[in-house]
């Protein structure tokens, strides 16, 4: 029997021993790129097609493990136990190095089959490893993952870690993740001064931490969770930063007795800063000791600046903004979003503060964009506003969305908007009602 398809003619054989095998015969580089390409359990599926594709899963260098690895309809019981399971037989047939290890699951918690797990790992060229367990017990990291010479990515979450006395680092880690992580203070600072390719780093959901950051080649920083001190000593290529700091009694009380200004010592080790992201508490941690900063601060790289709830009732925190921007020449892109706290700010406003603070020769030449959200429309806000409309020939948009509380102050808003004077003959002003 014959078939021809647009000029290509095919043979049916009856005999299906002597029928090319056209998807063996690919070359290994694109099976290989296949195998890459489909989650590890379809992966391993593949040993059914021929004995040719039995054992080719077993050289993928990326291994990715999560809930979809087991079946649903199990019990948690049943699910971890055939994960562990799968894992584990995975990893024993498999051949080659592994270059990337991921485990990402709600059904295992801590387990001692992991720590073999990742012995297995330090002995195959482990390049990238993340582990992200389930909630309940947190699993303490074994020390042979510190063997792992050869790491490049390294996240961890919810988990205990402890080096070992004799580790010296990782000399080729280029990015560091920890989230939830029991780790000592002064081993954080060690970890990080001893890896010296770092170019990105983030620390979540840490407690009453004092940081030191020593990392000359690093790039990204992201710090999320209660903070008293953080000094960048050495971070001269650090262009990204996102930071979120959590207040609470402690950490206010630590601040009351602080002698010193959080504003060097924070962004006095940054001065070439492309993009500062400030969430909740940021210009409030800045604004600690501002009174005391003397020494001019240029950050010439920076283009974008997001600061999140700056309460425009404290005027140390108005003044971390107005240094922000007027230490920025090139800033392009400016987000500020107000704190409901900002309602109090309502009663005997300094307003003589603008022009002791604001000089008149001031000019943000490359200011395009500024959006303000949650405005309560405080004399202070509007004070801002009028400061960089007056003050931005650059300037093509500016965006106001008044605060969800504010009604009847609204009006008001849109008038003293309109009175302001222009620098860009461009400026279109946007006020948006939600």
């Amino acid at each position: 029997m014959k078939f021809e398809i647009k000029g290509l003619r095919v043979t049916e054989c009856m005999d299906n021993s002597l029928a090319p095998d056209f998807l063996s015969d690919l070359p290994l580089s694109i099976t290989e790129n296949i195998l890459a390409l489909l989650p590890i359990r379809d992966a391993v599926k593949t040993s059914i097609l021929s004995s040719k594709w039995r054992y080719r899963w077993a050289s993928v260098p990326k291994l990715v493990f999560d809930d979809n690895c087991v079946n649903f309809s199990i019990d948690k019981a049943s699910a971890e136990n055939n994960l562990i399971k799968f894992i584990t037989h995975v990893l024993l047939l498999h051949r080659g190095p592994i270059h990337k290890f991921k485990l990402s699951t709600s059904y295992l918690q801590s387990c001692p089959d992991i720590d073999q797990w990742i012995l297995f790992l330090s002995r195959n060229d482990i390049r990238e490893l993340s582990l992200e367990l389930g909630e309940g017990d947190w699993f303490r990291v074994p020390s042979c993952l510190f063997s792992c010479k050869k790491l490049t990515h390294l996240d961890l979450f919810r988990c205990e870690l402890d080096p070992p006395p004799s580790f010296r680092g990782f000399l080729f880690l280029k990015s560091l993740n920890l989230q939830q992580v029991s780790v000592a203070p002064d081993t954080i600072e060690s970890l990080v001064a001893n890896c010296p390719l770092l170019e990105s780093l983030t620390l979540s959901y840490f407690d009453s931490l004092e940081l030191s950051i020593w990392a000359p080649n690093l790039k990204n920083l992201y710090l999320e969770g209660e903070f008293k001190e953080v000094c960048l000593e050495n971070t001269p290529c650090l262009a990204v930063m996102s930071i979120a700091l959590y207040m609470t009694d402690d950490i206010a009380a630590h601040f009351e007795h602080s002698s010193s200004c959080n504003f060097v010592q924070f962004l006095g080790g940054a001065p070439n800063l492309e993009r500062l992201i400030g969430h909740i508490y940021f210009t409030k941690y800045l604004s600690i000791g501002i009174e005391q900063w003397k020494l001019p601060l240029a950050y010439n790289h920076l283009r974008i600046i997001e600061l999140y709830q700056v309460s425009f009732e404290d005027m140390k925190e108005i003044l971390v903004v107005l240094h922000l921007i007027m230490n920025s020449p090139n800033l392009k892109e400016l987000q500020i979003s107000g704190s409901s706290n900002t309602l109090a700010a309502l009663e005997a406003p300094d307003l003589d503060f603008w022009d002791t603070e604001c000089p008149s020769n001031c000019t943000f030449k490359r200011l395009q964009t500024v959006k303000m959200t949650d405005m309560c429309g405080v004399p202070h806000e509007m004070e801002l506003i009028k400061f960089l409309l007056g003050n931005s020939p650059a300037l093509e948009m500016m965006s106001i969305t008044p605060c969800l509380y504010v009604t009847d102050a609204r009006i008001n808003m849109l008038i003293e908007l309109l009175r302001f004077q222009r620098a860009s003959p461009r400026a279109e002003i946007i006020f948006i009602q939600e």
